[in-house]
């Protein structure tokens, strides 16, 4: 790996194959805002209970924290003909896709029918996350990951577009179905499922990984479990990546806690119908197209650590303003529109400073893993992020049921402070530094 003062040809080389690897990002960012827009939407025609809503919407974290370290490590472990992290991505988008578009219609039956078929999609959407996610630092040099988790992150936030401000848009067009007739909140599932097959087909045929490098000197690749990476983690003097990896949790609790509650809020509070409710999470994702790649490139000059720290601080302010909109918007004596719009201003620069920080963090763990364990560590990142995402919706959920709806912004500027002076104390992960191979 280069260090500071050499010279390389920059990511111009790398945008391509950069844009490829980004189409997995793509089915995920397609999927997951028409997830928490519209899931906690259909649990809500069964459940009254936004905090017992909270807890279901947490399947899917269980199931990451369960999956992608697991499968993210095996991965590093696997060689194929067609590479390490590809046997698993094309064995589990495309279940992933089928089951995605049923959802709507099982929750036009019952709670059990929905809540099995999203056990099901979970498991190969969760599955699915870890090797996708790995492709791209297995194919980029360390120095550059920040500038192409931005393109990466730049893919996902059109699909955030496509999926919140395109798709749906189709919640609102009524479908006939056998023996119900017109039906509407249908339609967006089954078109993004046939897109994330699309796009599975493109990475398939335009990715080549590389089959991993062959061990020096004839030595065996050394394997390192989950459970040793945590243990060397906690045991190191260098506290880096452990700060870290609990910053990113404090970070996410934040999110996380607010997430699954935006289509619901906007609903119940901004009085918007069903095809706008994700227009919030629409503003996020036009807001990672923008920024996605500029954050990186900032990030490769000022510094990691200083731009997320930066966007931390940022992103509380923004937050504390979401806490203060519903009663100021009001007060101001604004119509039902210019409180929707303000509202979606206010997501659009919080999505602006959220893919700064997530952006450059990723770059920042991998810069401290080797060829061996970026699976490893990709796995790391996951199993803090998604216990986040565990523990965080039940809480604010039932914040909601005990406070109102905004008391959830509150709890998240809370969540981003802490994690912005953790974030002080990490040393490492800067794109100058060597990484070991």
């Amino acid at each position: 790996m280069k260090g500071k003062n050499d010279t390389n040809p920059g990511l111009k080389g790398f945008y391509g194959i950069t844009f490829f690897i980004g189409l997995g990002f793509f089915t995920m960012g397609l999927m997951d805002p028409l997830y928490d827009t519209y899931v906690p939407i259909f649990l809500n025609r069964f459940i009254e209970s936004k905090g017992l809503i909270g807890i279901i919407m947490t399947l899917d974290n269980i199931f990451a924290i369960l999956l992608i370290p697991v499968v993210s490590a095996l991965s590093d472990r696997t060689r194929t003909s067609i590479g390490r992290r590809m046997p698993y991505i094309i064995s589990t988008l495309p279940l992933t896709a089928i089951i995605f578009g049923f959802i709507p219609f099982t929750a036009l039956n019952t709670l059990a029918a929905l809540i099995v078929s999203l056990f099901f999609l979970n498991i190969f959407k969760q599955a699915a996350r870890g090797p996708v996610v790995a492709l791209m630092p297995d194919m980029v040099p360390g120095e550059l990951r920040s500038e192409a988790n931005g393109v990466i992150n730049t893919m996902g936030g059109i699909a955030a577009i496509v999926g919140t401000l395109g798709l749906a848009q189709l919640m609102n067009v009524a479908i006939n179905l056998p023996g119900r007739g017109p039906v509407k909140e249908i339609l967006a599932f089954p078109v993004a499922s046939l897109l994330v097959l699309i796009s599975t087909i493109l990475l398939f045929i335009f990715v080549k990984e590389k089959r991993g490098k062959p061990a020096k000197n004839g030595e065996q690749e050394k394997k390192t479990s989950l459970s040793q990476s945590l243990k060397m983690i906690t045991g190191s003097g260098d506290k880096s990546t452990l700060l870290i990896l609990l910053s990113l949790l404090f970070w996410f609790i934040g999110y996380q806690g607010v997430l699954p509650f935006i289509g619901l809020y906007s609903t119940d509070i901004l009085a918007t119908s069903s095809g706008t409710a994700a227009f919030a999470a629409g503003m996020v994702g036009i807001a990672y197209a923008i920024f996605a790649i500029p954050s990186g490139i900032i990030a490769h000059r000022r510094g990691r650590k200083t731009t997320i720290r930066t966007a931390l601080l940022f992103l509380t302010g923004v937050l504390l303003l979401v806490f203060l909109h519903d009663p100021v918007t009001k007060a101001m004596g604004l119509s039902i529109l210019m409180r929707q719009i303000t509202f979606w201003a206010l997501m659009f620069f919080f999505g602006m400073f959220w893919v700064t920080v997530i952006t450059n963090s990723f770059p920042m763990l991998w810069q401290m893993a080797t060829y061996s364990d970026i699976g490893i560590y990709t796995g790391l990142y996951y199993f803090f992020s998604q216990l986040a995402s565990i523990i965080a919706p039940p809480i604010t959920g039932g914040f909601i049921d005990l406070f109102g709806f905004r008391s959830i912004f509150l709890f998240a500027a809370i969540c981003i402070i802490i994690a912005f002076f953790i974030m002080g104390g990490v040393k490492r992960g800067e794109a100058h530094e060597l990484q070991a191979e």
